[in-house]
């Protein structure tokens, strides 16, 4: 059974900092892709951020240099790391695991930022 469990997020005014973590149980985590994704209300699930096997990582436009994504092999854990937040960055954050049975997801936990 792969169980993904975040952790990090909370309430921050705009211009702070969020970092989550996904621990990931469950499966060989070193060889997938793994990422972040997030969903705001009345929006559709979009990816914030992914990271492959390699340590090659994709963004999405409007994180870009702001946000970094890094992996823990030894630890089983992938992170977020949110820098300068926007109120637009408010949103349920979920984990995601690509399996090539299908993706699997975390519970998600929120991020809400001030204006």
């Amino acid at each position: 059974q792969v169980q993904l469990v975040e952790s990090g997020g909370g309430f921050v005014q705009a211009g702070g900092s969020l970092r989550l973590s996904c621990t990931i149980s469950g499966t060989i985590f070193r060889f997938n892709t793994v990422g972040w994704y997030r969903q705001a209300p009345e929006k559709r699930r979009e990816l914030v951020a992914s990271i492959t096997s390699a340590g090659s990582t994709n963004y999405a436009d409007s994180v870009k240099a702001r946000f970094t994504i890094s992996r823990d092999n030894a630890k089983n854990t992938v992170y977020l790391q949110m820098n300068s937040l926007k109120p637009e960055d408010t949103a349920v954050y979920y984990c995601n695991i690509r399996l090539p049975v299908g993706d699997r997801w975390g519970q998600g936990t929120q991020v809400t930022v001030s204006s």
